[in-house]
């Protein structure tokens, strides 16, 4: 799960938090697995507006520009260009906030970098924590189009799985283990805003939905999507916290896979092995 002081940097970062047969079935022992492996194939401003943050008329003008251009998603001219404005007044708004801190930063401010009214940005963004959040709004599905577009033969937590140490491997944000400036700057600006933290937990929400849906859908797919993304959330923070305190994304490297490792072989088995429960019969 990032960011610069200048809107063109911002681009470049995303994020993730991590977002069958009917589900329902269960294999007996409290685990995961017992949906997520049996599933289906499913779903898949003013002069006190810091330059740094001021978007450009020509930057705005290729919103127009490239919404023009081919896409290779069957994603309409229109939708294409709401996404692109989308980006830019996000990516003004989180210069701003990076610079100043999110609460000395004001919405007509963001408006203002934009070129755009309140009103207008509020069609755009309903809350003002929207604007740092926007870029994981993409990825609150990510999960469910793991599952959904898994390899013909993998079950939906392995491909859960593969896809979670693919992005360690590649130092994805998304995981929390990356060490670029940018990133932890970001991850600083989040974590230490309590309303933007308590924002995020709405996006995670969603992500849960989603997987959920992929699924299957019903309260034995919901309870594994809880956990599954409660597992992916707890992953990552732990990474950043251990990079945050100093290390770097290589010294963490081995110990973000090993705990991966071990969440997934929990997931897949329960909380506790099978006939060693307490206080039954």
């Amino acid at each position: 799960m990032l960011v610069t002081s200048t809107p063109a940097e911002v681009k470049g970062v995303r994020f993730m938090v991590m977002s069958g047969e009917k589900a329902g079935g269960g294999n007996g022992n409290g685990s995961v697995a017992g949906v997520v492996e049996e599933g289906r194939a499913g779903v898949s401003a003013s002069a006190q507006v810091p330059a740094s943050a001021q978007v450009p008329a020509s930057a705005l003008a290729r919103v127009s520009a490239q919404a023009q251009a081919p896409t290779q998603a069957r994603v309409s001219l229109r939708e294409r260009k709401k996404q692109l404005t989308y980006r830019a007044i996000s990516d003004a708004a989180v210069a701003m906030f990076l610079e100043r801190g999110f609460d000395k930063v004001s919405v007509a401010e963001v408006a203002a970098a934009a070129d755009i009214s309140k009103p207008t940005l509020f069609r755009y963004f309903p809350a003002k924590e929207d604007l740092a959040l926007h870029r994981f709004a993409d990825r609150e599905d990510e999960a469910a189009r793991v599952v959904g577009g898994r390899a013909p033969g993998a079950s939906p937590l392995e491909a859960l799985r593969r896809h979670f140490l693919a992005g360690l491997d590649r130092r994805d944000p998304a995981t929390g283990l990356c060490d670029a400036p940018q990133v932890l700057a970001f991850h600083r600006l989040l974590y230490g805003t309590p309303s933007l933290v308590a924002r995020l937990y709405a996006y995670q929400g969603r992500s849960e939905a989603a997987l959920a849906r992929a699924l299957g859908g019903g309260v034995s797919a919901r309870l594994a999507a809880g956990q599954v993304i409660a597992v992916l959330r707890i992953l990552a923070e732990e990474n950043w916290r251990r990079i945050d305190a100093g290390e770097s994304a290589d010294r963490v490297y081995a110990g973000a896979v090993q705990a991966a490792e071990d969440a997934f072989v929990q997931l897949r088995s329960g909380l506790e092995p099978e006939g060693r429960g307490e206080g039954r019969g």
